[in-house]
């Protein structure tokens, strides 16, 4: 058996030895960690400095009424510059501006693609200028001066314009009503913000009144043009008529 002196000179070489064993390893890892914050530097500053990730594809969805050269031009994707050094907020700002343009997102997709998705607007109503017919959405935004798609009725009213009270009371009602009933209506006049009546294609009439209790209205015209009549006054919803 070791004696006591023995045992301690012993235990003493293991403890030197695990000292030293684990101070080597810290150094190793030092070393290790610096190696590797030295290689992330250089991929960094080659990424964001060099081509390696500069631009090569865009791709462009959700465009039919706004070309696709309009909006390339718009984005202004700088050549040869890094996908980490494009302003992404500021491309879909330009977009933006474009009249028909009602929402857009730029997004970078590593490696080399900006990928551009436009929500363009749709016209709910126009109205009639010496200058053409003016495209009204359903923000009352007039985004284009050209001929109206089949199907968008046309507004009569006093003063027409996207900031006329009015235009957008009619504007709100439009919005609410059901599908089956937007696809017969020809013509939407608009006498005051609740005095609206919608002109259907086949000759009748709905009195709207304004843009108030739209829900209810929404529910009760429908059935109420199942009956027999010409005018139909949903203004008051809890006391409609037929004429």
């Amino acid at each position: 058996m070791r004696s006591a002196r023995q045992r301690r000179a012993w235990w003493e070489e293991i403890t030197d030895r695990l000292r030293t064993e684990r101070v080597g390893g810290l150094r190793q890892m030092r070393s290790w960690g610096v190696l590797g914050v030295g290689v992330l530097t250089v991929v960094a500053v080659l990424a964001w400095f060099t081509p390696l990730l500069s631009v090569r594809t865009v791709e462009i969805d959700g465009i039919v009424a706004v070309g696709d050269a309009e909006v390339r031009e718009r984005l202004e994707v700088p050549s040869g510059r890094s996908m980490l050094r494009i302003d992404t907020d500021q491309m879909a700002r330009r977009v933006a501006d474009l009249p028909k343009v009602s929402t857009v997102r730029v997004r970078r997709v590593f490696p080399s693609t900006v990928r551009v998705t436009v929500v363009e607007r749709t016209p709910v109503l126009y109205f009639e200028s010496p200058d053409g017919a003016h495209l009204v959405d359903a923000q009352s935004t007039e985004f284009a001066i050209e001929a109206a798609p089949i199907g968008v009725p046309q507004l009569i009213t006093g003063t027409p314009g996207g900031a006329d009270p009015v235009t957008r009371a009619a504007v709100a009602v439009v919005a609410v009503l059901p599908p089956a009933l937007y696809i017969q209506v020809g013509e939407v006049v608009a006498r005051s913000i609740s005095d609206i009546s919608l002109k259907l294609n086949d000759g009748r009439t709905v009195l709207w009144g304004g843009a108030d209790d739209a829900e209810r209205k929404a529910q009760v015209v429908l059935p109420l043009l199942t009956r027999e009549g010409t005018v139909f006054d949903v203004s008051s919803p809890n006391l409609v008529t037929v004429k």
